[in-house]
């Protein structure tokens, strides 16, 4: 069916709950539900992201940490 068809619907049902009790309990509820996460020590996509980058730069830099210790050890091992 008409994508524009189902938004249409969608802005007039979004219309008609503004004028309904109902907005004013997703506006309380979805300030409860800031108010729990803010309590959870939560990080956001971006701060999750950013750590993961960084944890994968160290891990490449201690595999080459590795790599390099190994080689240095045959070096000296070797007569």
């Amino acid at each position: 069916m008409n994508k524009q068809i189902f938004e249409d619907l969608s802005n007039k049902i979004n219309g008609l709950l503004k004028n309904t009790p109902a907005a004013d309990v997703e506006k309380n509820l979805r300030a409860l539900l800031s108010a729990t996460f803010a309590k959870l020590d939560l990080v956001t996509r971006e701060e999750f992201d950013v750590q993961r980058e960084v944890l994968l730069r160290a891990r490449e830099k201690i595999t080459q940490l590795e790599t390099r210790l190994a080689e240095l050890e045959r070096s000296t091992r070797a007569p």
